[in-house]
């Protein structure tokens, strides 16, 4: 039986009430409905905001970073006065603030195989706000294993995606994209950077499309791939079809619970801007100042973008963008001893692969790119 609206809900849900197509019983629904959002960053915000005003009963949050100054740039649901704070927390109490009558489950750890299941399992549809392919493909097999749908949403620099991955009634992820793509190939929004108000319109349509599901009504982009461009302002769509020999959902899928995403993916399923080599390949900032201080001829080799210049550089150093390296090679003497570096270390560290592979033996990675540098060397260059 759905519950009852009082009259306090219903003055809140009037404007709703007024719609032939969800009314008085279609809000009790959303009242009685709970979705799961993974993610409550730049599309978590939207989404997790249009969610709890309609008076959906009870969300969930999954996330365990903490804001960040740099994230306010699109993440609006945090604040100034929520930077250091847990997001999960910072979001739970926006939510509340903005509709006090819904319930708000907060989970403050990693998404992983060990816990999806156990925290998706009572919740009635899962939403799709991560930024990296481990968790996406994770997401999606959850859904699939338990029967949900997946409203998923995607966005890089001034694109983005939506569709809704049920494979009761189509496709799911794992149809549309059977094998991640290669690691290192696609940049995250770290690395890339990303139009602040494109989660805010990608969000938004990743919520409506989360209402409509719970509440049955429209046509929900089951089979269908919304594609989004700001610069031209163009919607495309793409039809999806249900792939046979889907090693999830289809008929004879191998797959019946839940992988290493990260093995399977070749990246770690976060989006933290520090990044590593691995053991002995990696030196800090205060190491390199002071191999630079003995060494004249250590070679700085800079992979970020020719426009990241402009916010910050180190002297001297030999600009190559990672996309390029392996067609400048030539330009390179395998024979230096180099270090490479880019705004946070995750992009010098799959060029220090790439040149290893090359033949370049005496070359280490930034730690923490020049970021790092800037935290703990020179201070007069910007953080970004």
């Amino acid at each position: 039986m759905l519950p009852e609206l009082n009259h306090e809900e219903i003055l809140r849900y009037s404007r709703h009430l007024l719609i032939p197509e969800v009314g008085l019983e279609g809000q009790r629904k959303l009242k009685n409905s709970s979705a799961l959002i993974v993610g409550t960053g730049g599309l978590g915000s939207p989404v997790s905001l249009y969610l709890a005003a309609a008076g959906v009963g009870r969300i969930g949050l999954v996330d365990y970073d903490t804001v960040d100054s740099s994230n306010l740039q699109r993440q609006i649901i945090h604040g100034t006065s929520t930077i250091g704070k847990l997001k999960v927390d910072s979001a739970k109490a926006k939510l509340l603030d903005l509709n006090p009558d819904i319930q708000v489950d907060v989970y403050n750890e990693p998404y992983t195989s060990a816990n999806a299941l156990r925290i998706a399992k009572d919740y009635d549809i899962i939403l799709d706000g991560t930024d990296n392919f481990p968790t996406r493909y994770l997401t999606n097999d959850v859904a699939v294993f338990l029967g949900k749908p997946n409203v998923y949403a995607s966005i890089f620099r001034f694109d983005g995606q939506v569709s809704v991955f049920y494979a009761k009634e189509g496709p799911c992820y794992r149809c549309l994209f059977p094998e991640p793509p290669p690691p290192g190939l696609v940049p995250s929004c770290a690395e890339g950077g990303v139009l602040g108000v494109l989660p805010g319109t990608i969000g938004t349509l990743q919520a409506t499309e989360a209402l409509k599901v719970l509440l049955g009504i429209g046509e929900p982009m089951i089979g269908r791939l919304l594609l989004y461009n700001a610069l031209d302002m163009s919607f495309d769509f793409v039809k999806l079809k249900k792939n046979p020999n889907c090693r999830v959902c289809g008929p004879n899928a191998d797959i019946k619970e839940l992988i290493d995403y990260e093995e399977f993916c070749g990246v770690p399923s976060h989006d933290h801007e520090e990044g590593s080599a691995g053991s002995g390949l990696d030196i800090n900032a205060v190491e390199l100042k002071d191999r630079l201080s003995l060494n004249s001829k250590l070679t700085l080799l800079d992979v970020r973008e020719p426009h990241e210049l402009e916010i910050s550089a180190l002297p001297n150093a030999v600009n190559i963008p990672l996309g390029q390296l392996a067609g400048r090679l030539a330009e390179l003497n395998s024979a230096d001893d180099m270090v490479v570096f880019c705004k946070g270390g995750t992009r010098s560290a799959r060029a220090l692969e790439l040149l290893s592979s090359a033949g370049f033996k005496k070359v280490k990675n930034l730690k923490g790119g020049i970021n790092a540098w800037a935290k703990d060397v020179d201070t007069k260059l910007p953080i970004y």
